[in-house]
């Protein structure tokens, strides 16, 4: 029989913490003419004054209406395609790999995930989109192939959901029934306890919080020379809701590689001291019989 290896989940935002500006910012809002991606925002804001509505569905809507003012294609495939400009940290397209390979080394199975306030459709046009075994994010609603109205929605409270989501091994979204049935913790394929989060902004700290508290480690990532970036971040670890924070470069041998390196061997050794426990615990339990 082989051996047991532990499985560690990296979940990771998208917007500020895998690239450095919001999705919307590259070419789609060059496509529909808006040079200012401030006016874009801040459109954004007074609809959700007006409305008293959701931030994430009023930008979903402003994208649709933005799109049909002129004239651009808001096909699921056009969408993938605007993901194709994303730009992105320094490091991250060689991260995936690399970290796979110290999981490889230290005898543990990695899983990659999204777990973003952006568009689905976007984040699966990036060079990276392969690389996640799940990838939880804003999507559309498609009629005729146009999009017409957010299939779904994703904040600060749906984050949260889909980390036990992760933690119960439920990949759709839509199984309500899974989402909520009680599941002993040692039953759960991927613990807390072995997860790790990078996010950047307001609507990670609960999850970040979250899987700290839990006994897993968040990591908050700034951009670089970003002096405000960097305060912020850094007094979330003085809050005590994360257990790092970085500059946003995901470069081999990198401040954040070493952190990762570390917590996944971590995460190793107590997976093996646990496993020797319960195989000591079970010798004396057979000889008490």
């Amino acid at each position: 029989m082989s051996k047991k290896k532990p499985v560690v989940a990296l979940i990771y935002d998208f917007d500020g913490t895998l690239s450095p500006l919001n999705m919307q910012e590259y070419d789609f809002l060059k496509a529909i003419g808006i040079k200012n991606k401030t006016a874009f925002w801040k459109e954004n804001n007074e609809l959700i004054k007006q409305h008293e509505a959701s931030n994430i569905l009023c930008y979903m809507k402003l994208m649709i209406d933005k799109a049909h003012a002129a004239r651009v294609s808001i096909k699921r495939e056009q969408f993938v395609e605007f993901g194709k400009s994303i730009e992105l940290y320094k490091g991250v397209e060689e991260w995936f790999d690399l970290i796979n390979q110290i999981g490889k080394k230290e005898g543990v199975i990695i899983h990659h995930y999204i777990n973003s306030s952006g568009l689905k459709e976007m984040i699966e046009g990036t060079k990276i989109s392969k690389k996640f075994k799940q990838i939880y994010a804003c999507s559309f609603m498609y009629e005729d192939g146009i999009a017409v109205w957010p299939a779904v929605a994703v904040d600060f409270t749906t984050k949260t959901q889909f980390l036990f989501m992760i933690n119960k091994g439920i990949s759709s979204i839509c199984d309500n029934y899974k989402i909520n049935q009680y599941v002993e913790e040692s039953d759960r394929p991927i613990p807390f306890k072995h997860m790790i989060y990078f996010g950047d902004g307001e609507t990670d700290i609960p999850c970040m919080k979250l899987i700290k508290q839990q006994g897993g480690n968040s990591i908050a990532v700034y951009k670089p020379r970003n002096k405000k970036k960097k305060q912020g971040a850094e007094k979330l670890v003085n809050d005590h809701r994360v257990n790092f924070a970085c500059a946003a470069d995901y470069s081999e041998g990198g401040e954040i590689y070493c952190i990762v390196e570390s917590i996944i061997r971590q995460i190793k050794n107590s997976f093996d001291f646990a496993e020797l426990q319960k195989k000591n615990q079970k010798k004396f339990e057979k000889s008490n019989d």
